[in-house]
């Protein structure tokens, strides 16, 4: 895996993936950023997030149960102290389906990705973050 950060100006930087993908990243305007993008360490949270977000719905998708969507909402807190690591992440999942889904099978899901599947959060917890997992289950015939 392979990725080029190039800076622009101020705290501008436009970051590209081995696989030719680009984002934006900037600071805040009191640390010479303009605003334009996302902190880097929001592109980790919302990795964590995409990465488990992925594990839970090709689980899901493999057990056939009839996943319409799943949302991973991420709730980070960070060390006071430099460097400002995270300390503390919780991931609350919205997973919602064409019918009912199994509560079995959408907690053996979540407990998967985030104890054998999920890189991020494997990582991220073996560096010392605590990463707690919680879901709750909509019928997408309900919200129509």
């Amino acid at each position: 895996m392979e990725a080029t950060v190039k800076w622009v100006d101020g705290a501008l930087f436009v970051a590209e993936s081995g696989s030719g993908h680009a984002v934006v990243l900037d600071g805040p305007p009191d640390g010479g950023g303009r605003n334009l993008g996302m902190r880097p360490m929001e592109m980790i949270l919302v990795g964590l997030g995409g990465c488990t977000a992925y594990d839970v719905v090709h689980i899901l998708r493999k057990g056939r149960q009839p996943v319409a969507d799943c949302q991973a909402r991420l709730q980070a807190e960070r060390s006071e102290e430099t460097p400002s690591v995270f300390t503390r992440i919780h991931v609350h999942f919205i997973v919602t389906g064409h019918g009912p889904l199994k509560e079995a099978q959408v907690k053996r899901a979540v407990d998967l990705s985030a104890e054998k599947y999920c890189s991020a959060s494997i990582m991220l917890g073996r560096a010392g973050v605590e990463i707690t997992h919680d879901f709750e289950i909509r019928d997408a015939g309900a919200e129509a």
